[in-house]
């Protein structure tokens, strides 16, 4: 094997938002709880030999990250709906490579993470971020150039400044490399003006003097599923963030159990509390309309909500979605792989779910996730019957 480089996560901070302000969360209401996770090759991708002894190497280097006193600071700084206690936490936090499990067969790549759902919920993004990063230096894939990588994003955030839009970088998971992912946010800040509202990144958002965006990811309600029962699901889960932010970071997401499920639980009370919802499968268009509905039931002015779409977004997506919702409901975009892998190269479909939560004095269960897509639900086909039953879905 030629020599290469590990992959570089260069702080704590090098990871998404809302793992942060989930962790927040499970710490002061289920401390006691556990979780597991999987990597699924969605692409069916094929690992060359040695890269799971490349990907252990570098998780293991990640034992030595630690939060510095400039992060502390910027935290509680940015962040002052975070407890002063989870700060002092996370200065004391440190990745644990026991929690995961490598393996190769093949070329076919497994890896699983278990642990208190506290700590082990950091982990999915960066070891994602890390497998596409190696993948293409063991494979020799070179990259377009630097000055490229900047004038490619230039030209996006320009063409979508014309929309009138707004913009936010959300591609850690699935980005090419750290490096190409920083020089990424550099030129949406350089380039963007106010079309550019941030980045999911908090290190990145650091670094660069932007704003780190992001409220909570499905986990958060397949969790809740887990100890609580499916059709109390949404309604605990909504319930415990607001009890937690008390108004802050109040953008809910919709499709966990689909999204007309979801609106079922999502009364008077939480559609007024949250300024809007997060679209992250299905057709947009209809979920805008369902969205602007729902809104319109409540006599709540749907123009003063906000939809942020985030589901494999492109210009032309996001274009078609905009000339729909213009007048009729507030809109953002949260862009990823579009962004952070758009160098020349195929980017890897891949994803890192929690499979399984054990609440506090329960034993293990399955979760799962029931997308708004027709045949996109993830996790253990009985659990998944289970699910659909209870809620009462068809599809």
């Amino acid at each position: 094997m030629k020599e290469y480089t590990l992959p570089t996560i260069p702080s704590l901070l090098d990871n998404d938002f809302y793992k942060f302000t989930m962790q927040h969360g499970a710490i002061k209401l289920f401390p006691h709880s556990k979780a597991r996770y999987e990597f699924i090759n969605r692409g069916k991708h094929s690992f060359p030999t040695g890269f799971a002894d490349a990907l252990r190497k570098a998780v293991n280097n990640m034992s030595s990250l630690r939060l510095t006193r400039a992060e502390k600071l910027y935290l509680a700084r940015t962040c002052p709906y975070l407890d002063p206690t989870y700060f002092d936490f996370l200065e004391g936090y440190t990745y644990n490579p026991d929690e995961v499990k490598i393996e190769q067969e093949g070329t076919d790549l497994k890896v699983f993470i278990e642990g208190y759902w506290y700590r082990a919920i950091l982990w999915e993004v960066p070891i994602l971020s890390m497998i596409s990063d190696l993948y293409y230096k063991l494979n020799h894939l070179p990259h377009i150039s630097d000055q490229e990588i900047t004038a490619i994003n230039k030209e996006k955030i320009e063409k979508y400044a014309n929309l009138g839009v707004t913009i936010a970088e959300f591609g850690t998971r699935r980005r090419h490399s750290y490096e190409v992912h920083s020089l990424v946010v550099k030129a949406l800040r350089e380039y963007g003006g106010s079309t550019f509202v941030g980045t999911s990144n908090v290190h990145l958002a650091m670094k660069y003097s932007t704003k780190p965006i992001g409220t909570h990811a499905h986990e958060w309600f397949m969790f809740h599923a887990a100890k609580y029962g499916f059709k109390m699901s949404n309604l605990l889960g909504l319930e415990h963030w607001s009890s937690i932010y008390r108004g802050d970071l109040g953008i809910a997401l919709a499709d966990t159990y689909t999204t007309d499920i979801f609106f079922e639980q999502f009364d008077k009370k939480f559609s007024k509390l949250f300024d809007g919802v997060r679209h992250d499968s299905g057709d947009p268009l209809v979920f805008a309309e369902k969205t602007i509905n729902h809104y319109k039931k409540f006599a709540i002015d749907p123009l003063s909500k906000t939809i942020i779409f985030s589901d494999a977004l492109n210009y032309e997506k996001v274009k078609k979605i905009a000339s729909f919702c213009k007048g009729k409901i507030g809109i953002s975009f949260g862009i990823g792989t579009n962004f952070t892998n758009d160098v020349g190269l195929k980017p890897l479909n891949i994803v890192l779910k929690m499979t399984e939560a054990r609440p506090e004095n329960q034993t293990w269960i399955h979760v799962v996730k029931l997308s708004d897509e027709q045949g996109k639900h993830t996790g253990n086909d009985k659990m998944i019957r289970l699910a659909k039953e209870i809620l009462e879905i068809e599809s």
